[in-house]
C-alpha cells in the first residue's frame, strides 16, 4: 500500500516575530514604502534638487537609472506640486500607487487574520508586468536621450 502526501500550500517567506506575529516580506516592503512617502511630506520641494546623487548608477555614469528622480517624483506629489512630480520621474505615482495598495492588501490580510499577500504572485501579475516592460522602455528613452 501506497500512501501518499497531501499537496501542500506553499506559505509566503514570514520570520517570527516576539513569537507570536509572523512578519513577511511583503509586510516589510509595505511598511518601508509607507515610511518612504511619510518622509516625502517631510523634504521640502524647494531644495530637493540641491541634494546629493544617491543612485549609485548615477553617481558613477552621470546617466539616470530606470529609478532616478522616484525620491523627488514623491516629495513634489507630497507638496502638490504635480508637474514637477510627473518631470522626475513619470512612473513616481504609480509607485506610491502600487505601495499604497499593497499596504491596504497587508493590512486588511492582517486585520482579518489571513496570511499575508505573496509578493511574488503580486508581482507576476500581468498588469505588474506590463507597468514594468512600459517602464523598461521609459527608462531606456531616458537613458537614450541624456547620452
Amino acid at each position: 500500500m501506497t500512501t501518499t502526501t497531501p499537496p501542500t500550500h506553499e506559505e509566503p517567506r514570514t520570520k517570527r516575530f516576539l513569537g507570536r506575529v509572523r512578519i513577511s516580506t511583503a509586510d516589510v516592503v509595505a511598511a518601508g514604502g509607507v515610511a518612504g512617502i511619510g518622509v516625502s511630506f517631510l523634504l521640502s520641494p524647494d531644495h530637493i534638487e540641491d541634494g546629493p546623487v544617491i543612485c549609485p548608477f548615477r553617481a558613477l555614469t552621470g546617466l539616470p537609472c530606470p529609478g532616478c528622480g522616484l525620491t523627488r517624483s514623491w516629495v513634489y506629489a507630497a507638496h502638490g506640486w504635480w508637474r514637477e512630480s510627473f518631470a522626475a520621474n513619470a512612473f513616481g505615482m504609480v509607485v506610491v500607487a502600487a505601495i499604497v495598495a499593497l499596504a491596504v492588501l497587508v493590512v486588511v490580510r492582517r486585520v482579518r487574520r489571513a496570511s499575508p499577500p505573496d509578493l511574488d504572485t503580486f508581482l507576476k501579475h500581468p498588469v505588474a508586468i506590463g507597468i514594468g516592460a512600459i517602464w523598461l522602455v521609459y527608462a531606456l528613452v531616458r537613458l537614450a536621450s541624456a547620452l
